[in-house]
């Protein structure tokens, strides 16, 4: 299997700057049916990451995102075989990556997407054993 990130990456990414509120970004995840959500500078660089894991801590609707973000986000090029990307999720326990070309955002890979992949490519045995011949009964 020769499956590229880009080839099952969410490309229509939703992201968000540092100064909006904690409330602002729990309302767009809402709104948008998202459980991760990149922070990006103005340049479209990747400053963290807000998960809805993010959220089960109590915080105030006007703290800013900066404070509550992840700020140290795992990233994949956008030309890498997944199961790169497989492994780093697994290696540093996350559920998101984010998906950068020449250090710009352009998509979202989540552990749903890999599953998906891993569901529609089902497994079957290449070399299956033969069956063993009965031995007849002659002497």
């Amino acid at each position: 299997m020769n499956v590229k990130v880009s080839d099952i990456m969410i490309q229509n990414v939703v992201t968000s700057v540092k100064h909006k509120s904690v409330g602002h970004i729990r309302q767009i995840m809402n709104d948008q049916g998202i459980h991760s959500l990149p922070i990006v500078s103005p340049n479209n660089e990747v400053e963290g990451i807000v998960t809805s894991q993010d959220f089960l801590e109590d915080h105030s609707q006007e703290t800013p995102v900066s404070q509550i973000m992840t700020k140290s986000v795992y990233t994949v090029p956008l030309y890498s075989d997944v199961y790169i990307a497989a492994r780093i999720m697994r290696n540093h326990h996350i559920h998101h990556l984010v998906v950068t070309d020449d250090k710009k955002v352009v998509g979202v890979l989540s552990s749903f997407d890999l599953l998906s992949l891993v569901e529609d490519h089902r497994f079957v045995m290449k070399n299956p054993p033969t069956p063993a011949k009965k031995k007849s009964g002659r002497v």
